[in-house]
């Protein structure tokens, strides 16, 4: 069963009702519910994609934040054959609010770098609902430098709030690490391409995200704040989440507009939570499209390309 959004309303209803009768069918082998059954069917596929033809970015919002979507450790499981995870800044400490490691994506080695959720409440409270402290991102300097050092690819896929906002992570350099990370980005002679799969927020998004590709799942966000943030600082209501969230463009379509991001990777039908194993396939045709675009290309060509995409973004004239 799945876990319903509250605009989802007129799904849930048709989808429950569909679960009744094959609980009724079930109990008794003389009833005959296949022609009601398929009817609701199609009702109910017909209302979830009129919904999600014209979700509202706070609506989108929602879904990228929706706890049964696929998260950076399962498209690593679904993507990344022979991987190997690697632990530790050699600093500090270990934050497992980012995962790594080296792989092999479609029989061609590769780094990865995930911002990890959680998928229940001990493993959210492991990975610190993927807010990284700035051990994680010195961690993901680590891996960055040993992708370069060895000519391997890196893939990043990004999905937190943002940083942790915490004392102890503002007394270890918060904003030291984030720079630093993005900068790492910024110099890497080896192809980076990052997939935001959920939540891209803020500083502690782009610090892994500062790619020669930036790809956004359909229904996934990336902003500089988050609009609770935002709606709290410009109208002192939190509950204006929705305004700010129309206003910021936050969603993967503005965003294309925008050129922020390079392409969108289409989810199934009702978002990639439904059909998680669908949509981890599809983001891998893209990545695997977008790194053979790159595939030969001299360390120099790669920091040009990728310095000039982040100066050109926000140019008029």
């Amino acid at each position: 069963m799945h876990s319903y959004l509250d605009f989802e309303t007129s799904v849930a209803e048709l989808e429950g009702k569909i679960a009744e009768l094959r609980a009724i069918a079930a109990g008794d082998s003389t009833v005959s519910i296949a022609d009601e059954v398929k009817a609701l069917e199609k009702k109910a596929s017909k209302s979830l994609g009129d919904l999600y033809l014209n979700l509202t970015p706070w609506q989108k919002t929602q879904v990228a934040r929706h706890p049964d979507r696929p998260h950076a450790l399962d498209y690593i499981d679904g993507l990344i054959t022979d991987f190997v995870p690697m632990a530790g800044d050699r600093k500090f400490a270990e934050d497992f609010a980012i995962v790594g490691g080296l792989g092999r994506f479609r029989g061609n080695s590769v780094v990865v770098i995930g911002q990890e959720k959680g998928a229940d409440t001990q493993a959210r409270l492991k990975h610190n609902f993927g807010m990284a402290r700035p051990e994680g991102y010195r961690k993901a300097v680590r891996l960055m430098e040993l992708a370069e050092r060895f000519s391997i690819p890196v893939l990043t896929l990004v999905d937190t709030a943002g940083a942790y906002p915490g004392i102890d992570a503002e007394e270890r350099g918060q904003a030291e690490a984030i720079a630093r990370s993005t900068d790492c980005c910024l110099g890497l002679g080896v192809p980076l391409v990052s997939l935001i799969i959920g939540e891209g927020g803020s500083g502690g998004a782009i610090a892994i995200a500062t790619g020669n590709s930036v790809l956004m799942m359909e229904h996934a966000i990336y902003s500089v704040i988050s609009p609770e943030g935002a709606a709290s600082i410009l109208w002192r209501d939190a509950g204006r989440a929705k305004d700010a969230a129309a206003a910021l463009k936050i969603t993967a379509q503005d965003l294309k507009k925008l050129g922020v991001i390079d392409d969108i990777v289409k989810e199934p039908l009702g978002g990639a939570h439904r059909q998680p194993e669908q949509a981890i396939k599809d983001a891998g045709d893209m990545i695997d499209r977008e790194l053979a675009g790159f595939t030969g290309l001299a360390a120099d060509k790669l920091r040009s390309q990728r310095r000039g995409k982040y100066l050109e973004m926000g140019r008029v004239g």
